[in-house]
């Protein structure tokens, strides 16, 4: 049988989140950073040959990648606290049972139980890949 989070456990996982989301938020803002300095336009000024221009783009789309990554869990970090404030917090979104314990503990911002999350992966994962 699967146990409610108990106020301590969710005050835990709350401050688990709210300091993921500041991490989240600094790795953004240094990305960004890394970004201005690395300069495309300066790199693709003194590009010498194709091979070169390609390294310069690559570099911009890692960067981009980086923040596309951190804002897409950023997003779902900022929707777990949301939902623990509105009380909600720790239902699965399909079938509406709780969500293990200790799944919340490993993925705090999980939205689906175990197995419907396996359900889901088996059924998306061409489109998205594992999440577990």
């Amino acid at each position: 049988m699967r146990q409610q989070l108990d106020v301590q456990q969710v005050n835990g996982l709350r401050s688990t989140l709210r300091d993921r989301a500041g991490k989240l938020r600094e790795e953004i803002r240094a990305t960004l950073q890394k970004s201005d300095s690395e300069q495309y336009a300066q790199i693709a000024n003194e590009v010498r040959d194709l091979e070169d221009e390609s390294f310069a783009d690559l570099i911009v789309d890692v960067n981009l990648a980086e923040i596309d990554r951190d804002l897409e869990e950023l997003r779902a970090v900022e929707d777990a606290l949301r939902r623990i404030a509105e009380g909600s917090y720790g239902r699965c979104d399909e079938c509406g049972l709780v969500i293990e314990a200790h799944r919340l503990q490993a993925t705090p911002s999980a939205t689906r139980c175990f197995d419907c999350q396996t359900t889901f992966e088996r059924t998306h994962y061409q489109l998205r890949g594992h999440t577990l």
